[in-house]
């Protein structure tokens, strides 16, 4: 009887590069179920409802909060994000890998929730190179930037809480890091 899969919670600093390795790793296994976060922010070029996140409203995102439908839910950088509970729960019963990449506050408030979560922490292979990813995106303005630098100073320092911390030097590498620690073969 092999053990259930246990939920893996992947966090770290903004521009760590989280999404990249998600990415590489589903294309790898495919079953490895990853949570969709619903999301009040806009949707950025290319990304579609229902895919990358559940685009709703601050009115729809009151509601699942009030009705205790997200596992955890979070605000950054002026937008809210959660993780739909019931698809997590029925894919754990399931047996299926599930996967949740969400930021420091989210993974505190899983551990609360389901101390048998798995949480594993993305750390840069620098502070220099975080910076340089941060800034390279282009895709926000210099506050905005700056601000995710502030919180990537806080985020760094919350690692010791994890139980499992992977050097993103290579996607390649992390991913079956992240691999042998869901035991997906």
């Amino acid at each position: 009887m092999s053990e259930r899969p246990r939920l893996t919670v992947l966090s770290g600093p903004s521009g760590v590069g989280k999404s990249t390795v998600v990415a590489h790793l589903r294309k790898v296994h495919p079953e490895i179920w990853l949570s969709v976060s619903a999301t009040t922010r806009r949707p950025r070029p290319g990304e579609q409802h229902g895919v990358q996140y559940f685009f709703v409203d601050d009115e729809e995102f009151d509601k699942l909060v009030a009705n205790g439908e997200l596992l955890e839910w979070a605000e950054f950088a002026g937008n809210r994000y959660g993780t739909p509970r019931r698809a997590v729960l029925e894919r754990l019963a399931a047996g299926d890998p599930v996967l949740l990449e969400i930021d420091l506050q989210g993974a505190r408030l899983v551990r609360e929730s389901m101390p048998e979560a798995r949480l594993v922490f993305l750390a840069p292979p620098s502070w220099d190179e975080l910076v340089r990813r941060l800034t390279g995106r282009g895709t926000e303005s210099p506050e905005v930037v700056e601000r995710r630098l502030e919180a990537a100073k806080v985020e760094l320092a919350a690692e010791p809480e994890f139980d499992v911390t992977l050097v993103n030097t290579s996607v390649e590498e992390v991913s079956r890091e992240l691999l042998a620690l869901m035991k997906v073969s």
